[in-house]
């Protein structure tokens, strides 16, 4: 038997999914959490092989929880099955030591065939999105470039951005100006907007 932990913040979906995955007869959901920080414990409690990860949790991002398990349990896999299929996820995903990456809407049988190749210790990934991937390419954000902008989103002046996260209001006009350079836009909230939805930040 596979022994399989779910993580995602929708009760709903991780009953829906826990009850199409115990259907098949080598797969067992042995724990179940709502949050991303809740993920290395529930693994390590429940001897779990295979994590399935969405990417928006609290406490913790999916990418994060699959980072932090390739650090403390390296030998359980991670698989991130996410209703946001964003091209950049993928390769953030995979960045952070996730084995694989498929969207929700990924048929009850193919996703218990991408658990199983995991837990062999192969990679998948949705076909389209790889695809996509590859055509994107990686971003072209620098971390801070990625913090700014997502401090960005709601639409902060420069001068609480700059006191968030403690540099002048010049720094952070630049890093946000070469953002909207890279991103191909002409303000920074169209910018922010145009990263969130490659799934660059």
């Amino acid at each position: 038997m596979i022994r399989l932990l779910l993580a995602d913040d929708q009760a709903l979906v991780r009953g829906a999914l826990a009850a199409l995955l115990d259907l098949e007869p080598d797969l067992e959901v042995v724990a179940q959490v709502g949050r991303g920080d809740e993920v290395v414990a529930a693994a390590r409690d429940s001897a779990a092989e295979v994590c399935l990860l969405d990417i928006e949790m609290p406490g913790a991002s999916g990418l994060e929880a699959a980072e932090e398990l390739r650090r403390e349990l390296p030998q359980v896999r991670s698989l991130i099955v996410t209703t946001f299929g964003r091209p950049g996820y993928v390769r953030r995903a995979l960045d952070a030591g996730a084995a694989g990456f498929v969207v929700k809407d990924t048929p009850a049988r193919q996703l218990a065939d991408a658990v199983r190749r995991v837990h062999q210790g192969l990679r998948v990934v949705d076909p389209d999105l790889a695809a996509e991937s590859l055509m994107d390419g990686a971003s072209p954000l620098t971390a801070r470039e990625r913090e700014l902008l997502a401090l960005a989103l709601n639409g902060s002046a420069v001068s609480a951005i700059a006191r968030q996260v403690h540099l002048s209001e010049g720094t952070v006009r630049n890093h946000l100006s070469a953002a909207i350079g890279k991103t191909g836009a002409t303000t920074r909230a169209e910018a922010a907007r145009i990263a969130q939805e490659r799934g660059w930040l």
